[in-house]
């Protein structure tokens, strides 16, 4: 099995990261084009893979296709690789935005076609991937999809209306979380603490907390409530958190995600 993509922004990168880390597939089999050469060259000699500035060739050799540039270019991309792209190949698009009609439009024929938000933190094996498929790949295929997009994370099927929910609750929301690590880290700072150790404990401290809400089954709220005793320094904290809107903010920045994913 060969795996191409076309595009290697830091989202392919990241998957490519993940597959080779799990073993998935060998660098021999993984095709990755893009413009610049010169990225290219970079990404050889750190992972092995091959590359071509020529996204035919990709389209052509790979089994599996993701189609990973901008949205903008997604257009001009398909034109280019149509004639090359048959009935057995599987495409899978990580575009925010885009349909999965419009992908069956610009093809104009029968294709195999999944649609998938994964996020950054792939780089490190603990990616969220939602994704959706329009019914022409057997289980065999759709099996094969899944055991890819879970090698660097985890994945779950969803259905396409709720694409643009996935893409503000876990494409987008790293750079949330990274916000917040960097003004807790600030903080922390102001406090006296040196920088590097207040990052560690800011991003430890995040990392066990995400860990508490997947393993312990208990709501965020409750386990928020755990950490505020009566009258301590935790409760004095959300209680600012709230003066300022934290969540509110949190909401409507996800709002915003969605509506934009909405007209790429």
């Amino acid at each position: 099995m060969k795996i191409g993509f076309i595009g290697t922004g830091n989202m392919s990168t990241a998957i490519i990261a993940g597959l080779l880390k799990k073993k998935v597939v060998s660098p021999s089999d993984i095709i990755a084009s893009r413009r610049t050469e010169s990225a290219l060259i970079a990404l050889h000699e750190e992972y092995g893979i091959l590359t071509t500035t020529d996204n035919c060739k990709v389209a052509k050799e790979a089994d599996i296709v993701f189609l990973a540039v901008k949205p903008v270019f997604m257009q001009q991309v398909i034109e280019e690789i149509r004639d090359s792209i048959h009935e057995d190949k599987i495409i899978v698009t990580i575009a925010a935005g885009k349909k999965m009609e419009f992908y069956e439009t610009l093809f104009g024929k029968k294709i195999k076609l999944v649609r998938c938000m994964p996020n950054t933190p792939a780089f490190v094996l603990e990616g969220c991937t939602g994704m959706c498929h329009n019914g022409n790949l057997s289980k065999e295929e759709l099996d094969t999809v899944l055991s890819i997009l879970n090698s660097f994370g985890k994945a779950g099927m969803v259905a396409e209306n709720l694409m643009d929910a996935v893409v503000a609750v876990s494409g987008s929301s790293p750079a949330y979380v990274f916000m917040m690590i960097e003004a807790m880290a600030d903080a922390a700072v102001n406090a006296g603490m040196m920088r590097k150790q207040a990052y560690e404990f800011a991003a430890q401290a995040v990392l066990g907390s995400a860990k508490m809400v997947l393993e312990m089954e208990k709501h965020p709220g409750e386990l928020k409530d755990m950490v505020c005793s009566p009258g301590g320094t935790t409760i004095e904290a959300v209680k600012v958190l709230e003066e300022c809107g934290f969540r509110a903010a949190i909401m409507e920045a996800m709002e915003a995600c969605v509506n934009k994913s909405k007209i790429l």
